[in-house]
């Protein structure tokens, strides 16, 4: 038999398949290894970014009276407590003082974070040096519309702010291509409003993963990011252990698309043909802490599975749905068509992921390892399981001569296939 080990919640299940199955194994085309010191790295990248000033050099010359960083949430696997620190102490180093700068941790659409969470995100120490905040959706200002007509709100201290700064960890997206850059802008910090709209373009061709140059929601990030004057970022490129590989910092866009070269190289994969079975595990935690989340890796299975196959999602959702309306458009459909047309006709954030699910649910079907109830599994179409053993070996007999792929980390992991 052969012996696979996959990522779930905070520990591992083990799976055994046939020797005689034919299975592949979707990973990463060369992880890049872990930098031996993160920290430093920032501090050179800070002095030399890439298309724009030193951040020392921008700041004295531009000579703010306040500074925001853009922070990730709980839901990110961003590692803002290396990230942020270095950023603070070359801010104080051209001659800020701390309370001219705050730390502002964008929900996008999730929840508040407690701050014991925040101070876990970015260290204690910096906690209790730095006004740090949440994001809060309802107290956003009007700052202008994108060119296809997305009305930009921005959080009131944001907006209000002379010089900000986004952080981040650089992934591949669903329907914005990548994650990082200006996104820590929009959704991150922006009103509910201005976040439906953009996400409402996921509709539109273009807009799929591993895609930016004609992708019409990464397109209306950017633009939105450089109405609300995002001046530098500072990424983090991770490889699937969650280790830093690379930071890119500078230029929202110059120094984002040198960060995409990295993801690309590790985490787009080539695929000879498509798959009967394709079991997505999305990482394991924060990747599954929801179905919301775990979304992500469905997507990417989807780019694999045949017409007519079977993704066997194996993610842990201990949050359960993670969010209200995703929650409600998926209990409240009496067939995977109807959140297809109800985007159609208003778009609601959370009825997007939805839609991610029922799209997949046209073409596949899906057994679902995870800790949510059986019924509740059942009434949103697709098959409970505790065991994915079970689901796996159950999904198997379903073809003949099946060929099965493993993604045990498919959020992060694009599979395409050459036309």
């Amino acid at each position: 038999m052969k012996q696979f080990t996959l990522k779930y919640g905070q520990k591992t299940v083990q799976l055994e398949l046939a020797d005689d199955l034919q299975v592949d194994v979707l990973q990463p085309n060369r992880e890049l290894g872990a930098l031996k010191d993160p920290v430093e790295e920032i501090k050179q990248t800070l002095k030399n970014p890439t298309g724009t000033l030193p951040l020392k050099e921008f700041i004295e010359k531009e000579k703010p009276e306040n500074v925001v960083i853009l922070v990730s949430d709980l839901t990110r696997p961003s590692p803002s407590h290396i990230l942020v620190p270095p950023i603070v102490d070359e801010l104080l180093t051209a001659g800020l003082k701390e309370n001219q700068i705050k730390i502002i941790f964008g929900l996008g659409f999730h929840r508040k974070m407690t701050d014991q969470e925040m101070e876990k995100a970015i260290g204690k120490d910096l906690f209790q040096k730095v006004e740090s905040i949440n994001h809060d959706i309802s107290q956003c200002i009007y700052i202008g519309k994108t060119s296809r007509g997305t009305p930009v709100e921005v959080f009131k201290p944001v907006a209000e702010s002379d010089f900000i700064i986004a952080t981040g960890n650089l992934e591949l997206h669903w329907f914005a291509g990548y994650s990082g850059g200006n996104k820590a802008l929009l959704p991150g910090v922006c009103s509910k409003r201005t976040i439906e709209t953009n996400h409402s373009y996921m509709l539109l061709d273009g807009a799929v993963s591993g895609k930016i140059e004609n992708n019409p929601v990464r397109e209306d990030i950017e633009e939105a990011g450089k109405m609300a004057k995002v001046r530098f970022i500072v990424n983090a490129v991770l490889n699937s252990k969650k280790e830093i590989v690379k930071i890119v910092s500078g230029d929202p866009i110059l120094a984002h698309r040198e960060g995409v070269k990295y993801i690309d190289m590790m985490y787009k994969v080539k695929i000879e043909h498509k798959y009967d079975v394709v079991v997505a595990s999305p990482g394991g935690y924060p990747k599954d802490i929801n179905l919301y989340q775990a979304q992500k890796g469905l997507d990417n299975a989807f780019h694999a599975v045949k017409d007519g196959g079977t993704i066997v999602l194996v993610a842990e959702c201990s949050e359960g749905f993670g969010e209200k309306t995703f929650e409600e458009w998926m209990k409240k459909a009496e067939t995977p068509d109807e959140p297809l047309k109800w985007i159609k006709e208003q778009f609601l954030l959370g009825g997007h992921k939805a839609v991610g699910f029922c799209k997949v649910l046209k073409k596949a079907k899906i057994f679902l390892c995870s800790e949510m109830k059986e019924e509740t599994v059942r009434k949103i179409f697709m098959k409970p399981y505790d065991s994915v053993q079970e689901a796996v070996s159950d999904a198997v007999r379903d073809y003949k001569d099946c060929t099965v792929l493993l993604m045990p980390f498919a959020n992060s992991t694009l599979p395409y296939l050459e036309s």
